[in-house]
């Protein structure tokens, strides 16, 4: 049987205070389009194969220090789609696994 490849990838998050600026930083750092599914409870976040939240962004927005990375993205996650590929300042969502291994 032909394994499927994964290619939306994205984070599910719990919809509170700083959710709309952690979307905004997704589609600022993320190249390509960017999907919002609003579901009230939760919003989905999908783009095709790579999603990109930089620590940066996410420090102009809601300003410095407010989401640590690369953990305190998780505290606003329900869930995800793809793999997650964490940095120092950054978290990445990738469709291949291979893509989460150390360079």
């Amino acid at each position: 049987m032909e394994e499927l490849a994964m290619t939306k990838v994205g984070p599910v998050l719990r919809n509170n205070t700083e959710t709309e600026a952690i979307v905004e930083a997704i589609k600022r750092d993320t190249d390509g389009d960017v999907e919002v599914i609003d579901r009230r409870a939760y919003i989905r976040v999908e783009t095709e194969d790579h999603c990109v939240v930089t620590e940066d962004t996410l420090d102009e927005l809601l300003g410095k220090g407010a989401v640590e990375m690369p953990g305190g993205i998780e505290e606003h996650l329900s869930s995800f789609k793809g793999y997650i590929k964490p940095q120092s300042d950054r978290i990445e969502f990738v469709s291949d696994v291979e893509d989460t291994k150390s360079e």
